[in-house]
């Protein structure tokens, strides 16, 4: 990730304190054995209200009325659960919701997919599959009960976009985020996957957008914390504080016009960073996307005639206009994909076409 995003509080985690309510308050205590009832929900006014519409108004929508169900549906697995297993669910639920740790790949976020659930307890891990994977969806957050409590996602999108103006995704740098002065917004990427992992899929922490090619072509599904050796380190998309990615590019020849993608050397940087850079370019697919950007026409191609056109109208040697690049490639880094386009043509000039 090239740069985090700087997290927007808004009225909509309020969405995220009514789970954790229902987690901890209504399911956590299910072995009680009180019967299931919008009573349970007393200690959060705002829920109660919502649940008793979803419950039980003649008005109320299907996908309330199926919230509703799946909440006592789960609250009668909890039911059935020793205090060690109910203990368990709750250091799941708390390590799933504290992406920072879970980022840094600390053993103290212990990190539950349904994968890890359903071994033991497989009609719960399914119930808690068909809530989790159905919560965040225009369906049931664009319904007026909740809506009225929790806001609206188009207005935090415009909330985030005002305090994120970068206007590209931090995730490659290549393409464009939708920002204020688009009519329609970028889709909310769940870092950790809301079909792999449960309790997060509302959270905003683990909520971040995302362009079209990140999102939908190279991440799908793809798990930051989990790879086929195990967990791993990830970048944390609301990292308190920044980092730079070095990007060193090496060209094997000084034929630019037969250069494919396989003849590019490509070395990321800063050490401390390779296990999170590691991460990075698998799941985005990093690597083939920027060394297919330096073989392209009008990328890596018209960097370099771009940079001849400067040598030949204004008598700039190579290293002058390097060296202006490498300005405005510190103070505009995504600007024309500077951040690349700079190693890019610092490996022209050293394999001598530039």
């Amino acid at each position: 990730m090239l740069f985090p995003y700087t997290y927007v509080p808004h009225q909509m985690e309020k969405m995220q304190t009514f789970i954790d309510f229902i987690f901890h308050e209504v399911w956590c205590n299910a072995p009680i054995g009180l019967a299931f009832h919008p009573d349970l929900f007393e200690g959060n006014p705002d829920l109660k209200e919502v649940m008793s519409e979803f419950g039980f108004s003649a008005l109320a929508a299907e996908r309330g009325k199926a919230f509703y169900r799946d909440v006592k549906a789960i609250y009668e697995l909890f039911a059935r659960l020793s205090p060690q297993e109910i203990d368990q669910f709750k250091q799941w639920y708390q390590g799933n919701n504290d992406l920072e740790k879970v980022c840094a790949n600390d053993p103290a976020a212990p990190l539950a997919r349904y994968a890890d659930i359903a071994p033991a307890h497989q009609d719960l891990g399914g119930q808690l599959a068909s809530f989790f994977k159905g919560l965040y969806s225009q369906s049931l957050l664009g319904l007026a009960a909740l809506r009225a409590k929790i806001g609206d996602i188009d207005d935090h999108y415009q909330a985030f976009v005002a305090a994120n103006k970068m206007g590209k995704c931090p995730f490659c740098g290549i393409g464009d985020i939708k920002g204020e002065h688009h009519s329609k917004r970028e889709a909310y990427d769940h870092y950790l996957p809301k079909a792999l992992y449960p309790f997060n899929s509302i959270n905003f922490r683990n909520l971040a957008p995302a362009c079209h090619e990140c999102n939908s072509t190279y991440k799908l599904s793809k798990d930051p914390a989990h790879n086929a050796r195990g967990r791993r380190k990830a970048f944390n998309p609301y990292a308190a504080t920044g980092h730079a990615i070095q990007i060193q590019v090496t060209l094997p020849h000084a034929d630019i016009a037969g250069l494919k993608p396989a003849d590019i050397r490509m070395q990321f940087g800063p050490a401390a960073l390779a296990d999170e850079i590691e991460t990075w370019k698998d799941v985005y697919g990093i690597e083939e996307r920027y060394k297919a950007k330096c073989c392209a026409e009008n990328d890596g191609r018209y960097w370099l005639e771009q940079a001849r056109g400067e040598w030949n109208e204004h008598g700039y040697d190579p290293a002058e206009f390097l060296t202006t690049l490498a300005r405005q490639t510190q103070s505009r880094p995504y600007a024309d994909c500077n951040f690349l386009k700079k190693p890019f043509l610092d490996a022209c000039r050293q394999v001598g076409v530039l």
